[in-house]
């Protein structure tokens, strides 16, 4: 999976090795995300019926796991949107650059990692659903 292209939003299966005394799941750089992780956040205590806003990246690529609970993540392409449910600590989603993506849905007391391929940059993020459009897609509707 190392150096791959990313094309479409998908799930990957991670490892989850199983013990009678707690499962363990890992997340290595470059092996399980096709990409060196550069930073990390988590999102959590998000209040009930709240979600979190859209937005797409210019260079940025993403991998989210539900650490704790569920929620669900819609992704947009330019043309078409998918909703992922993701509700298990041992499957991520990965989304590409310039993917249009917001969290909804999430359930009480859940956690999303969020593992990035970028550090922090406000100048990747793009806020208008009309801009990525257009950005994505050449051209307005």
């Amino acid at each position: 999976m190392e150096n791959e292209s990313i094309k479409i939003a998908r799930l990957i299966e991670l490892p989850k090795i199983k013990d009678p005394r707690g499962n363990l799941t890992a997340i290595e750089s470059g092996k399980d995300v096709p990409f060196e992780v550069l930073r990390n956040y988590w999102i959590y205590d998000v209040p009930s019926g709240m979600w979190r806003d859209g937005h797409a990246f210019k260079q940025q690529q993403e991998f989210i796991v539900a650490l704790s609970g569920s929620f669900d993540v819609v992704v947009n392409d330019g043309v078409n949107e998918h909703t992922f449910h993701l509700s298990r600590p041992q499957v991520g989603l990965l989304i590409p650059n310039l993917t249009w993506r917001h969290i909804n849905n999430f359930s009480t007391n859940s956690v999303a990692l969020v593992l990035t391929s970028t550090y922090y940059d406000a100048d990747d993020y793009i806020e208008d659903f009309e801009n990525f459009k257009i950005l994505k897609n050449g051209k307005a509707e």
